[in-house]
This record gives C-alpha cells, sequence and structure tokens, in this order.
C-alpha cells in the first residue's frame, strides 16, 4: 500500500514541466485546428508564453544573483504550481467545451482546485515555501483566468474529451510517471553560466547570508 509520501510525491508529479509543457502545446493544437478559435489559441499562447517567461526570470534571477527575500523566504515563482494554475483550469474546461456553461465552470473549478492541491504538496515535499506556491498560484491563475473570462467574447471551442484526455497522457510515453522533468537542473546550469558563478544561489545562502564564489 503506498505510503502518504508517495501519494504526494505522485501528486506532485502533475505539476512537473515535463507532464505540462506537452499539455500546453496540446491545448494550443487543439484550438488551432478550427479556423474559428485560432483568436484562443494565439491567446493561449501569449498568456501562458508571458507566465512562463515571469517563472523563468524568477527562477534565473535567484539561482544566478540571489534575488529573492530571506524576510519571506522567497526564491523564486513555484514553477510547478504556476504551471499547474495556468493549465488544468483551461485543459478541465477543454475536455467539456461540447457541454453546457455550468458543466464548463464545475470543469474549469476542478482544475483550480487541483492545482492548489499541487502547490500544496510541493510545500508538504519541502520543495517550496508558502510565499513562493502563493506567488506561483496567483500567476497561474491569472493567466488560465484571463483565458477563460475573454472565451464570452470568442467563438466558443468544441473539441472531444477524449482527445483532451489522450493528449494529457502523452508525456508517460516518454517519462516513466513520478520521474520529474530536469528542469531545475538546466536551469541552474544556465544560471551558473550567465552570473558567472562557480555553483547556482541557494535557499540556505539566501537565508545565511553567504554568497557563491566567482568563476575565475
Amino acid at each position: 500500500m503506498p505510503s502518504l509520501h508517495d501519494l504526494i510525491y505522485s501528486l506532485t508529479w502533475f505539476g512537473d514541466s515535463g507532464f505540462l509543457l506537452p499539455a500546453s502545446l496540446w491545448i494550443a493544437v487543439w484550438l488551432a485546428l478550427r479556423r474559428a478559435t485560432w483568436p484562443s489559441a494565439a491567446l493561449w499562447i501569449v498568456l501562458f508564453g508571458l507566465g512562463s517567461s515571469l517563472i523563468l526570470a524568477s527562477k534565473l534571477a535567484f539561482l544566478g544573483w540571489g534575488v529573492g527575500s530571506a524576510r519571506f523566504n522567497f526564491t523564486g515563482i513555484s514553477g510547478h504550481t504556476a504551471i499547474s494554475a495556468s493549465v488544468w483550469p483551461v485543459a478541465c474546461w477543454l475536455a467539456v467545451s461540447r457541454w453546457e456553461h455550468r458543466v464548463r465552470v464545475l470543469a474549469a473549478t476542478a482544475g483550480c482546485l487541483f492545482a492548489l492541491a499541487i502547490g500544496v504538496s510541493r510545500i508538504a515535499l519541502d520543495a517550496h515555501s508558502w510565499s513562493e506556491v502563493i506567488v506561483g498560484y496567483v500567476v497561474g491563475f491569472t493567466v488560465s483566468g484571463a483565458f477563460l473570462w475573454q472565451q464570452h467574447r470568442l467563438p466558443h471551442p468544441r473539441v472531444n474529451w477524449a482527445l483532451v484526455l489522450v493528449s494529457l497522457a502523452t508525456p508517460v510515453l516518454f517519462l516513466r510517471p513520478g520521474t520529474p522533468a530536469p528542469t531545475q537542473d538546466l536551469l541552474e546550469l544556465i544560471a551558473v553560466r550567465m552570473a558567472g558563478i562557480e555553483r547556482p544561489y541557494t535557499r540556505d545562502d539566501l537565508l545565511t547570508g553567504r554568497r557563491p564564489l566567482g568563476i575565475g
């Protein structure tokens, strides 16, 4: 029988970039299939791109230059939380896009709650602080909320729910469930080279005031 830690770890994987970045691309694909919903596809790409850029910038700023807050124990936006709050409400909404408005609202709400649970799992695993998860949820909810809010002005997509579920499952073909994508390692490597330091900043550095040595 799986332990509570195993269940929490499984939950947090549904916010991993290796799982949700392909899902975000599938959302754009399904919205772009019909000419009438091209504006929705463009809106999604812009909003998700802006949110992802903000996450990336906050992580590189801390890893390379120590930009954060010791007072709030903040080392950057929680990527798992932010991407989850961006993708899951929209994915759930899209899965029931052929159904009535009330069902679509309930589905999007379920996606928001699922994203919130993923954020809490990051705290339970000591991967992030409360401040990082809260900011991540606000960023992600802004992306999905802005997208869904604009849908009453745009042609409504009608995607088969089975296609959405199959597309969401495609990362399983390439990543074993529970295996995180090497995103953090890649960001650390980029930050170290950009900042010219021998190692990336860590939470301990922030809280104790240490600074990594420069290269050379």
